[in-house]
C-alpha cells in the first residue's frame, strides 16, 4: 500500500486530500482554503508543488481563485434548462441566489462582424452593444454582450442597464422573449471576458451564442457569454 501511495505524484496527493476534506464538508461553500505558504508547510512540500495541485482542483470546479484574496471552496453551480423561459435575475432567485448584473460600457457602434449573420445586418448597420458581468452571490460568474437593435428598442441607453433587459423590453416596448436559438461549447476565456471576471486568461469557460425572438417571431436582440467554467451546469429533459 506505501510502494502504491509514493507512486503517485505528491501534487496529486495533496490535491486528493484538499477534495477529500471538501468532500466531507471540513471545507465549505465560501471558505477560503490556508494560504499556499500554509499549505506549504502543512504538506512539508514547495510552492510549485502546491499551485499544482490547486491547479488540478481549480480544473475540476471545485475551488477558484479570488484575486489578491486566495482560494475558496467553489459555490454550488446554478443549473439551467435553455428550454425554459427564463432570464439570469429570476434563475438565481428560484434557486436561493442573490443576482446582481453589473454595466461595464455601453454604445451605439457599427456591428461586429461575427455577429453581422445572425442579426442579418449589413456591415454599415448599427447596434447597441452592452457589456455587463452577473453576480450570484456576488461572485462574478458571467461576462456578456448584448447586441441589440435601435430601432426595436429607441433609447435604450437611456435606460438602466444595471439590471434584467427582459424586465425592460417588457415594461419599456412590450416586447417579450418569446423562443431562441442557443449554442453553446467549451472555450478558453478571453482577455476582456478574464478581466471582467477576475480571472486568469486561459482559464476553462463556457461559451453562450443566444439568439432571441420576441412574440411575433421577429429577431430581438443577439447575446454572447462567457461563464466560468465551474458555475454553471446545463440539463435538459426529454420526451421520447
Amino acid at each position: 500500500m506505501k510502494e502504491h501511495q509514493s507512486e503517485i505524484p505528491h501534487y496529486l496527493q495533496i490535491k486528493d486530500q484538499l477534495q477529500a476534506r471538501i468532500t466531507l464538508g471540513e471545507l465549505q461553500t465560501g471558505d477560503k482554503l490556508p494560504s499556499e505558504r500554509e499549505l506549504c508547510t502543512i504538506f512539508s512540500t514547495t510552492r510549485g508543488t502546491v499551485r499544482e495541485s490547486l491547479a488540478q482542483l481549480e480544473a475540476t470546479g471545485a475551488i477558484y481563485r479570488a484575486d489578491r484574496r486566495g482560494w475558496f471552496v467553489t459555490p454550488e453551480r446554478l443549473w439551467l434548462d435553455p428550454t425554459q423561459n427564463t432570464n439570469f435575475h429570476r434563475l438565481c432567485q428560484e434557486q436561493g441566489r442573490v443576482a446582481r448584473t453589473a454595466l461595464l460600457s455601453a454604445e451605439k457602434t457599427t456591428v461586429p462582424h461575427d455577429v453581422m449573420q445572425p442579426l442579418a445586418l449589413s456591415p454599415s448597420d448599427k447596434i447597441y452593444l452592452l457589456r455587463r458581468v452577473r453576480y450570484a452571490d456576488d461572485r462574478a460568474i458571467c461576462y456578456c454582450e448584448n447586441h441589440c437593435l435601435p430601432e426595436r428598442v429607441p433609447e435604450l441607453l437611456r435606460r438602466d442597464l444595471n439590471g434584467s433587459l427582459t424586465e425592460i423590453y417588457q415594461q419599456h416596448y412590450n416586447l417579450t422573449y418569446h423562443k431562441m436559438h442557443l449554442s453553446f461549447y467549451p472555450t478558453a476565456l478571453p482577455h476582456n471576458a478574464a478581466a471582467a471576471l477576475g480571472a486568469m486568461v486561459g482559464l476553462p469557460a463556457l461559451l453562450l451564442r443566444r439568439l432571441n425572438y420576441d412574440q411575433q417571431g421577429r429577431i430581438l436582440d443577439f447575446d454572447i457569454e462567457y461563464w466560468r467554467h465551474d458555475s454553471l451546469r446545463i440539463e435538459v429533459d426529454t420526451q421520447m
